[in-house]
């Protein structure tokens, strides 16, 4: 039986709870949960809680209580099948009377998978990809991409003017973007696990790699990463105080470095390095999405985004698929994703 117009809606409301959640739920994924009750109203609703805390569908159920019998729970994740820090999704629907489950996406994760199946042999109705495609393109992406390739998603950013200078000849680079484009980049931030740079970056600009709303700081941060094979970054560094996590990896190999990541639990990693770090992902072929930040501006030289990525001929450039054009302030906001062939990066 296909889904009706009243879960279909229900799922919408999922997919919005679930990007509440970016960034603060790995190495689980981010998951929106609603419950119906038999009438088809809405009395429960959850999204994933940090590591050891409930999945969506507990915390749904949990405010749902005994109006969840008979009901209806619409989530964006095929419920989990396994025990780990909690208990099983699947069977916790099951107890709680659930008549029907509709999802969006299969989990690929193996450990975890299965609980489809738990649920249609304990009689419950069961429907799934429903809103795949929004599912998979929005909060659950990153996660998706990890458990599939085994390394984090990787979104590549950088501001730069009109002819792709991120800096002036003397290296000067504050402010090429406008004030509407660093508040959008603290939002970037804030929906990621880690944010990468170089120790070139850490030498020249001496960054902090901080979520910040206004003059605030965000209460959760992200990991802060500094790739330094050479051991140059100062002990007095910005990136090494106290206001967020940082690791320090003596790699300059990126493929390296994100196993180590992915180790950690990091799904989604940002990468704010300079051109050099961004031309060895390119070419590694670890770069997942590309957002850019384009300013009216001409500088005619300077270091330019990206560095040597292995390039030599037309015929062998990285070809982009633009997901969005937008406004912010002055500039332009492209989102665009590296067209990539091979199985390396399919998802």
């Amino acid at each position: 039986m296909a889904e009706t117009e009243l879960e279909r809606a229900a799922m919408h409301r999922a997919l919005a709870l679930a990007e509440t959640v970016r960034g603060h739920t790995s190495p689980n994924p981010a998951v929106g949960a609603v419950i119906l009750d038999t009438s088809g109203t809405l009395v429960g609703e959850g999204a994933t809680a940090p590591p050891g805390g409930p999945h969506a569908e507990i915390a749904a159920l949990r405010q749902a209580g005994e109006s969840a019998r008979g009901g209806t729970a619409v989530v964006t994740l095929e419920p989990c099948a396994h025990t780990g820090r909690t208990g099983p999704c699947a069977e916790a629907l099951v107890a709680a009377g659930v008549a029907r489950v509709v999802y969006a996406v299969d989990d690929p994760n193996p450990v975890a998978a299965g609980g489809a199946q738990v649920l249609t042999e304990a009689g419950v109705d069961v429907v799934s990809g429903v809103e795949s495609h929004a599912a998979a393109s929005g909060a659950l992406r990153p996660w998706l991409h990890a458990v599939r390739t085994g390394r984090p998603f990787v979104t590549w950013k950088y501001a730069a003017t009109l002819d792709g200078r991120v800096a002036a000849a003397d290296w000067t680079s504050r402010w090429i973007s406008s004030p509407a484009s660093r508040a959008d980049v603290h939002a970037l931030r804030a929906s990621v696990d880690a944010i990468v740079v170089g120790s070139g970056t850490v030498l020249a600009d001496d960054p902090h790699l901080t979520v910040r709303d206004g003059d605030q700081f965000a209460t959760v941060q992200p990991l802060r990463v500094v790739l330094d094979r050479r051991h140059r970054i100062p002990r007095d560094a910005r990136v090494l105080d106290a206001a967020a996590e940082t690791v320090v990896l003596d790699t300059a190999v990126p493929r390296f470095g994100l196993k180590a990541l992915y180790d950690r639990g990091v799904r989604h990693l940002l990468l704010e390095g300079g051109p050099t770090l961004a031309g060895a992902f390119v070419e590694a072929r670890c770069v997942d999405e590309v957002v850019a930040y384009l300013a009216p501006m001409l500088l005619g030289s300077g270091p330019a985004a990206l560095g040597d990525a292995g390039i030599g001929t037309l015929a062998d450039a990285a070809l982009l698929d633009v997901e969005s054009v937008s406004r912010l302030g002055e500039d332009v906001k492209i989102v665009a994703r590296p067209r990539w062939v091979g199985p390396a990066m399919e998802e």
